[in-house]
């Protein structure tokens, strides 16, 4: 093995802006890989990079945590990934193994676990460092533009849905179709849930039946939570949507037992109707992405059901302009980097 050289796009500073320059990849040490970035998603989560949303980021730091790619060099210690296979990386960068959490095999919330792209340098680069206990095998099924949506927007969606308790046949919402939603859709109708898509506007109502859903709701001409129960309420309603009127606009629609499950950030406080979820036993919980195993089946489920995002390339050097054609909320529906000359 021997070190090697790559392009990268670079935050210098919190609100800095985005620079195209050369870096080093060294030998990967032990437990450690050297990927060759071959897409990479641009994520709405990146501007936590862009504008120093996190604290104790350190900069310069290269953004991007939806990354597809081959390993380059493998590290000592490393007993599974090999030179050459292709292998993705996600939000989650890796575990400690030793933390509480990971003692008890919970490694998404590792207590000393990296963040790709913020805490650790990401995926807008020819070339990437990782641990190895944070990457995911892709199949050969997938591209490797298609691949990398899935490595956040893909696993957030998927692998809320199969942990929400919901059962094939239960009416599943998924609110807001948009680089989230257009994929829980897709998964929510694949697993087999009666699937119904929530948005603003009838011309989304097309997409959406493509897409899988039975049934769609406009907001804009009908109440949410009332079409939701005359359906008998929904087991779960995955909301991808950041806005909060429109995500306390549907949790009337809840039926007993049921669950809201937030992806999308809301931009202000949410209020949830407490003696309704009291009443009906209902709960509001929060889901993060998942850990490379987690990534690994969201790829191969999405393999082998044919669920593939929509997407709109760009290559590395133009990642400032990929960047603010997936801000401006205008990308159908994912942006991603490409690295080929």
């Amino acid at each position: 093995m021997a070190s090697v050289t790559g392009r990268a796009v670079q935050v210098v500073a919190a609100g800095g802006d985005f620079q195209l320059v050369k870096k080093e990849y060294p030998d990967p040490g032990p437990g450690q890989v050297r990927i060759r970035v071959q897409a990479c998603g641009v994520c709405h989560s990146d501007s936590v990079t862009k504008y120093g949303l996190f604290p104790g980021i350190a900069y310069p730091r290269v953004p991007g945590h939806e990354v597809a790619g081959e390993l380059d060099a493998v590290g000592a210690d490393v007993p599974l990934f090999k030179k050459g296979r292709r292998v993705g990386l996600g939000w989650h960068g890796g575990h400690c193994n030793y933390c509480e959490p990971c003692r008890r095999g919970d490694f998404m919330l590792c207590e000393n676990g990296q963040i790709s792209g913020i805490y650790m340098d990401g995926g807008w680069a020819e070339y990437v460092m990782a641990p190895a206990n944070a990457l995911a095998f892709i199949p050969d099924e997938l591209n490797d533009v298609d691949a990398a949506p899935l490595l956040c927007a893909g696993i957030t969606t998927y692998n809320a849905l199969r942990n929400s308790g919901a059962r094939p046949g239960d009416t599943v919402a998924i609110l807001g179709i948009g680089g989230l939603g257009h994929l829980g859709v897709q998964y929510a109708a694949k697993s087999g849930y009666r699937t119904v898509a929530i948005a603003r506007g009838q011309d989304k109502a097309p997409l959406a039946k493509r897409l899988g859903a039975h049934v769609y709701i406009d907001t804009t001409t009908h109440d949410p939570a009332a079409e939701l129960q005359k359906l008998g309420g929904a087991k779960v309603i995955l909301s991808t949507v950041t806005n909060a009127d429109a995500l306390e606009a549907a949790m009337g629609g809840l039926g007993p037992n049921g669950k809201l499950i937030i992806n999308g950030v809301p931009e202000q406080p949410l209020t949830a109707p407490v003696m309704q979820m009291i009443g009906k036993r209902q709960s509001l919980v929060g889901w993060p992405a998942g850990t490379g195993m987690d990534s690994e089946d969201t790829l191969n489920f999405s393999a082998l059901s044919g669920v593939k995002p929509m997407v709109e390339t760009y290559p590395l050097e133009k990642a400032a302009e990929a960047f603010d054609r997936m801000m401006s909320g205008k990308a159908r529906f994912r942006v991603v980097l490409t690295m080929g000359a």
